[in-house]
């Protein structure tokens, strides 16, 4: 039975003088009654109605009109902020190099490279033979296929070991399927294979015909199988050459570095399995390496003469074995750099006469260089208090050479060559700030918040020179906190934005994240989730007690999980903030987790906890932002969301900003803004996100009263 339409339009808002906001009528959520009723708790959801465009498509106007009239709404409130987020636009632009080139990297006889034009939002995939010197080979023109599209992503390139053709894969609707074509590079020509709803990659064999590539289910979005294709044939007769069973698992297929093997990984959160083939023979069957075991974790390394295999067996913060190639179950496994309490093994990168062994020790990344024949151990040097350290494309096997990345809050990101034999560092490329940039004018600090359990939280933060610890300096505090994510402390041009406007930038490793260790990571998930959302609070705490900041000036930023982190905390704490930004945010965590046709929702279980089990349900119940919401003021908000996000669906934060307009006591900004175009992040073009961005900021420099 058709309903009625959605708006009433009676709440008014009544700001303060001080903030200046415009007095207009909000949107008013129709409610309509939905009982979710299991383990024996029934549950009103008034505003479930919103997800019918997500089960209807097109055929759910209704949404739309809703979507667009918060759309219109939040356009009012900040239309005397225009000038400013124009002019916020420009800075970061301007300070962005706009006609630019990625440090060229060799791989199989060719130099590739991308480079941008002045003006233009996408780039140009290129590669030369032999030498830098030589003729480019244009290999995709990204601006000219993403002309006249709102949404355009091309990834996932993958040249074939003869170097004669080309596959990628292009998602134009931003729900990150992605459609597979080939380019003949001897004829230029373009072809679309007519493999869809795909992870975007494909894997060569080494016959130079055979690919591998992952499906996905075009319902629920899970990558489902493993497929092999010959060029030249229908994909209607691609055979599956590996099915995954366990929907709680992600998959995917990559080819190992000695280019000897195409391997499949199959991984949940607290387990994982791999399959290898010889890439020589594609038309052969994957064997499995080791089944899956409960609670284990192992990814797998080739090298010439056997396996290393990085896995949590035994190990919490991991360990490297090793195994011959013939032979790779784990009763075959032997310790090769044994496990650590104080140290986790995050990776290893493979050379023919060096291993680089990623480590993580107090929250730090560490690189490693292991000289496989002396057995020789040394780590590569920083002197920064907090930075991001990790390895670039370094696709060649036969080499010494290794290539890393290096940033920090203060320094642009760099791009370092280090001869693995000599110990010579070479700086390739440092990012270019336009305008000027001296980093001797900014500051960066690493402090550790305690927590309520006595756990030391360690935050990195930036702030310019001649900043007053005196509780008067606005402060963003950003996380994120989920799935063993670390956060790291990098450098932004963007920022600086923030900065040269006398804001504190703060980010704090709160548990859920895997910073200080795999423990860090186990006790910020499933059963101890509330530790995430209390860490975010104890930081904020501590940064007011140490007089950063106060909470008239503090402000928090998350997204996706991170706005779950925000949109908790607020319920818990809202007295912390002044505003709160939440992108992209998972928030009605109960009810997507309990609907399997939701995207990704099964692959979550080892995350959250699965609902359907009464403990699971009632834990998440207690903390879920959408459920938890009460009358009760909370600080003003600026919620963010995608009509095509594949990730976080729209009618999430939809829901969640309905109810808190419902509920709340207070009279504080509730801005819903939804990209009617775009998916989980946002826009494609290298510049269009700016435009958010300014958003952003304009919003909370109106709370601030900075006007330029």
């Amino acid at each position: 039975m058709k309903k009625t339409l959605i708006f009433s339009g009676l709440i008014l808002f009544a700001m303060t003088n001080a903030q200046k906001w415009p007095v207009l009528k909000a949107p008013v959520a129709e409610t309509q009654s939905h009982v979710r009723t299991i383990h024996g708790d029934s549950v009103e959801d008034p505003y479930y109605w919103m997800i019918d465009y997500f089960k209807k498509g097109k055929d759910s106007q209704k949404v739309v009109d809703y979507l667009t009239q918060e759309n219109t709404y939040w356009e009012a409130m900040m239309k005397d902020t225009e000038p400013l987020r124009d002019e916020l636009y420009k800075e970061m632009r301007a300070k962005i190099k706009e006609q630019d080139e990625s440090v060229p990297v060799f791989n199989n006889g060719y130099y590739y490279y991308t480079r941008t034009e002045q003006g233009k939002q996408y780039f140009k995939y290129a590669r030369k033979k032999g030498s830098l010197e030589a003729k480019e080979e244009l290999l995709l023109d990204v601006d000219k296929l993403a002309e006249g599209k709102a949404y355009y992503a091309a990834s996932g390139f993958s040249i074939s070991p003869d170097n004669s053709k080309m596959i990628f894969g292009v998602d134009d609707v931003s729900r990150r399927q992605y459609d597979l074509y080939i380019k003949d590079l001897n004829t230029g020509q373009i072809t679309d294979l007519g493999i869809k709803n795909t992870t975007g990659r494909a894997t060569w064999a080494n016959d130079n015909k055979t690919i591998f590539y992952t499906a996905k289910n075009p319902e629920t979005l899970l990558s489902e199988k493993i497929m092999r294709h010959i060029l030249g044939t229908s994909p209607s007769s691609d055979q599956v050459v590996y099915l995954e069973k366990d929907n709680t698992n992600y998959i995917g297929q990559y080819k190992s570095k000695n280019q000897k093997f195409i391997l499949i990984s199959s991984s949940a959160t607290t387990s994982s399995e791999v399959w290898y083939l010889d890439a020589d023979k594609p038309s052969g069957a994957f064997k499995v390496f080791q089944p899956r075991m409960q609670d284990v974790l192992y990814d797998v390394t080739a090298l010439e003469d056997r396996f290393l295999v990085t896995t949590n067996k035994d190990a919490l913060n991991f360990k490297i074995m090793e195994t011959p190639i013939g032979a790779t179950g784990v009763e075959n496994w032997k310790e090769f750099i044994k496990h650590r309490d104080n140290v986790l093994v995050e990776g290893v990168d493979e050379f023919k006469n060096f291993l680089i062994i990623q480590e993580r020790e107090n929250g730090l990344t560490q690189l490693i260089i292991l000289d496989r024949k002396t057995g020789k151990k040394e780590a590569l040097k920083f002197d920064e208090p907090a930075y991001t350290l990790s390895a670039s494309s370094n696709p060649e096997y036969n080499t010494d050479k290794f290539r890393f990345g290096f940033t920090s809050m203060i320094t642009p990101s760099s791009q370092y060559e280090q001869d693995l034999r000599s110990g010579k560092r070479t700086l390739l490329k440092q990012q270019e700030v336009l305008g000027g940039y001296d980093k001797s004018n900014y500051v960066t600090e690493r402090i550790f918040a305690p927590s309520r359990d006595g756990v030391l939280i360690p935050m990195s933060i930036v702030y310019k020179k001649g900043m007053k610890k005196d509780s008067s300096n606005p402060l963003l505090l950003y996380a994120y906190g989920s799935y063993g994510s670390s956060m790291n402390a990098s450098f932004s041009t963007t920022r600086l934005s923030l900065l040269d406007r006398g804001f504190v930038y703060v980010l704090t490793h709160i548990r859920g994240g895997q910073e200080m260790g795999r423990q860090w990571y186990e006790d910020g998930k499933m059963m101890k989730k509330i530790n995430t959302f209390t860490d975010f609070i104890d930081s904020a705490n501590y940064l007011i007690d140490q007089k950063y900041t106060s909470s008239k000036h503090m402000y928090a930023q998350g997204g996706s999980a991170g706005g779950l982190l925000v949109g908790a905390v607020i319920n818990m704490a809202p007295e912390l903030f002044n505003g709160v930004i939440a992108q992209v945010p998972f928030v009605d965590v109960v009810n997507t987790m309990l609907d399997e046709s939701i995207p990704l929702t099964t692959n979550e279980y080892d995350e959250w906890g699965n609902p359907n089990e009464k403990p699971a349900y009632e834990y998440m119940k207690s903390y879920s932002p959408y459920e938890n919401v009460e009358k009760k003021n909370y600080p003003n908000l600026l919620v963010t969301t995608g009509l095509h996000d594949s990730q976080v669906q729209y009618f999430e934060p939809a829901k969640w900003t309905a109810r808190l307009r419902a509920l709340k006591t207070d009279n504080n900004v509730l801005l819903l803004k939804t990209d009617m175009a775009y998916g989980h992040g946002g826009a494609s073009g290298r510049f269009d996100y700016l435009k958010d961005l300014a958003l952003v900021y304009a919003f909370m420099f109106k709370l601030e009263g900075i006007t330029k």
